[in-house]
Order: C-alpha cells, then structure tokens, then sequence
C-alpha cells in the first residue's frame, strides 16, 4: 500500500510542468483577439492602488479536466542558506453579477525562514513563495485573474492527472 502511494506520488511529481511568469495585466493581441480578452476582463474589478492586475490565459488542448493550474506567489529576493517563505494567503473571490471566481493576495508579509548558521558569502537570488500553492481548473475559456501587491510575482504550474486506478 506504501508502495502505491509513494509511485503515486512520483508520478504526480513527473507530469508537472515548470514553473512560468503570468502577463501582468490585460494580454496584448490585435483585431478580434484584443477585443474578446477585453471583454473577458470587463467581468472583474480593476486593480486597487498598491496592486497589480496578473491575467494568465492557457490555450485551448484536449481533456481539459484533466489539467489543473497551480498558483505560485512570491517575490525574488536575497536569501542566505535556509528555506524561507513569505507570509499571505490566497483569497478566492467571486466577481459580482458574473459568477466568475478570481483570486486575491491582500499582502505579503517577511514569513519566516530556518535558522541554520550559513557559511559566509552564502547569499543568493532566489524565488520565495507563500507556502499556500492554489490549484484551479484549467479553463482555455476564460482568463485567470489574481490581484497581488505591486512588488509580487505569478509563476504558474500546469498539473496533468495520471490514469485513474482502483483500490483492491
């Protein structure tokens, strides 16, 4: 049963994607194209002062409810050698008269980090997240639209489901 789980796991682990930045914003495009993301757009708020509208779109593909994208929030910052997260929390919310679901992370706040002694000169860029990572449907459909402070960042993750197994 531990066997299972763990190549479960393994698998999970093997068909994510890497991680990739979301356009902040509405998307740039020409003709027909621009004029149906505005419109998509016109459903949610416009972003308040002191955050920044991400408006990630995913192209149309097979079995679409088989994939989930996964959320990554955070900033690029110098660490030292310990793991470090931000603190925040993704909040769900629903655009009135829409019914459409967007996400917002009200703010970042310093987290925490492990206290291990670091060697000298051990610091690094590196992206810290907020420890919540949201998955939401894949939809080719409609945009996914998160509001962050203006000094945070949205990478992504697509997650595809393995083949469905039984329990004996």
């Amino acid at each position: 049963m531990r066997n299972i789980a763990f190549a479960s796991l393994a698998a999970l682990a093997v068909t994510a994607c890497a991680t990739a930045p979301v356009v902040a914003q509405a998307p740039t495009a020409t003709g027909q194209a621009a004029e149906n993301a505005n419109d998509q757009l016109k459903a949610f708020p416009a972003a308040t002062a002191g955050q920044k509208r991400h408006v990630l779109t995913v192209p149309a593909v097979q079995n679409e409810d088989e994939l989930k994208v996964e959320l990554i929030i955070g900033k690029t910052q110098q660490i030292d050698c310990n793991n470090h997260v931000l603190g925040g929390e993704v909040q769900t919310r629903t655009a009135e008269g829409w019914g459409y679901d967007y996400y917002v992370v009200p703010r970042l706040g310093p987290g925490a980090s492990t206290l291990m002694g670091c060697p000298n000169n051990s610091t690094r860029e590196a992206f810290v997240t907020i420890p919540q990572q949201t998955l939401v449907r894949y939809n080719s459909r409609l945009p996914i639209v998160i509001y962050t402070p203006e000094d945070a960042e949205v990478r992504y993750r697509i997650w595809r489901a393995g083949e469905v197994r039984g329990l004996n």
